[in-house]
């Protein structure tokens, strides 16, 4: 009986140790009474506040709250006391764009957020962002002068990353010019055949990547790459440090010079991770499509627009885009060059056209899946749906509307599904 209890006692002790901390019990609702969170311009949207615990009301609860325009509310408030623990609020936009209503309640000391935004005719937002006359020949001669480089291309197996199914291997290639490389982690099929492609570009930042094993299961070459040159297997520790230190604000290097601005190379690099791909015995020669999230959402419009063998591509909150935009007190994208400055460098707003997400997905010709959040303050829903509306191409976009800058499970899935759609692997 002794021997029976210890395991007992042990199966309930492993049982308790593998349970998960999940979510909060407290939390803020703002809902909106239109169910698609889209309403029309003149129209008014009507919004209820709940600050709850356990799923009832919290009497008495006190709040923050600001409203408006995203990133320009016209009304902040403080320590509003909610007897009931809910408030109605109302809100309309004479113009088309998207009204946000943002709550901080406070709750035994701790603060937690809700929100909502709701849009206004969004299918008519236009961007505010200038092409330059040379936007075509700036581009081409980038492109030209890395593609002066051989790719000299380097691969390494990753035998612990590999499965029974999919080789995994660490590679390089020249960028824009000798000695610079781009790394990155290839995944291809064991089985010999020939295969549909997919280029993953990254979100801001600096780190490893893992590679994407699980749709080259499915019957794809994937690549993943990383964008400052350096490679993509070192420890975390190392990317911190790079991160912290001489990468600090990449995204603001020679903004004001097109010439030099860090994402030339970003951009040349991702261009030639296509050549490189195209250069792969195993690929089938006709498929190969571009996707990522948030600064990768920008790259995959600037690769699919430059790169004409580029078959599908799907930004996810495509940060990057419509920078101008602030210019006019709208929201802008992400990194927001120009938020809140009263008397902006005009050398930095002209060089920062050729960095922006509008100037390439007006260039596309090839199908695109769009998806973003109503909710993300990063990269804010004006400037994503303005840029949505200025591509030509044949495009969907599937809204998340409670989404900040994170994914829904399902969008995950939503976005998977559609890249293997378009590999015929569905």
């Amino acid at each position: 009986m002794k021997k029976v209890f210890i395991a007992f006692l042990t199966l309930m002790l492993s049982l308790s140790l593998s349970a998960q901390i999940r979510g909060y019990n407290v939390a803020v609702t703002v809902t909106p009474d239109h169910k698609d969170w889209n309403y029309q311009v003149g129209e008014k949207a009507n919004f209820v506040v709940n600050v709850l615990r356990s799923g009832t009301l919290v009497d008495n609860a006190t709040i923050d709250f600001e409203a408006g325009p995203e990133m320009y509310p016209e009304v902040k408030k403080q320590g509003v006391v909610l007897k009931d623990g809910t408030m109605k609020w109302t809100g309309a936009m004479k113009t088309p764009g998207f009204y946000r209503l943002r709550v901080v309640a406070h709750v035994d000391g701790k603060d937690y957020v809700g929100a909502c935004t709701a849009a206004f005719s969004p299918e008519k937002l236009l961007p505010a962002t200038q092409c330059p006359p040379d936007f075509d020949q700036f581009w081409k001669k980038a492109l030209d002068e890395a593609r002066a480089n051989d790719l000299d291309p380097h691969r390494e197996l990753l035998p612990d990353r590999c499965t029974k199914d999919v080789n995994v291997y660490e590679v390089s290639f020249v960028n824009n010019r000798p000695g610079s490389r781009i790394y990155g982690i290839l995944c291809v099929p064991v089985k010999e055949s020939k295969y549909p492609a997919l280029l993953r570009v990254p979100g801001a930042g600096v780190r490893p990547y893992s590679g994407d094993v699980w749709t080259a299961s499915q019957g794809a070459i994937t690549l993943e790459i990383g964008i400052h040159g350096i490679p993509v297997t070192m420890k975390q520790s190392v990317y911190t440090a790079i991160n912290e230190g001489t990468l600090n604000g990449y995204w603001e290097i020679n903004l004001d010079q097109p010439e030099k601005n860090y994402y030339r190379k970003v951009v040349t690099g991702a261009v030639k991770a296509v050549d490189y791909i195209a250069s792969l015995p195993e690929w089938n020669g006709h498929d190969v499509g571009v996707t990522g999230s948030s600064q990768g959402g920008f790259l995959s419009l600037a690769v699919a627009a430059l790169d004409k063998r580029i078959t599908f591509y799907a930004p996810v909150h495509d940060a990057m885009c419509d920078y101008e935009s602030a210019l006019k007190g709208v929201a802008c994208g992400w990194p927001h060059y120009f938020y809140g400055v009263k008397n902006p460098d005009m050398k930095k707003v002209e060089g920062a056209r050729y960095y922006d997400g509008v100037n390439f997905a007006k260039r596309i010709t090839c199908p695109g899946w769009f998806s973003f959040g109503y909710n993300d303050d990063v990269v804010p829903p004006t400037a994503a749906y303005a840029t949505y509306n200025v591509v030509t191409a044949p495009k969907s976009l599937s809204i998340y509307q409670m989404t900040a800058h994170f994914w829904f499970q399902e969008q995950w899935d939503e976005w998977e599904n559609w890249l293997l759609k378009q590999m015929k692997l569905r």
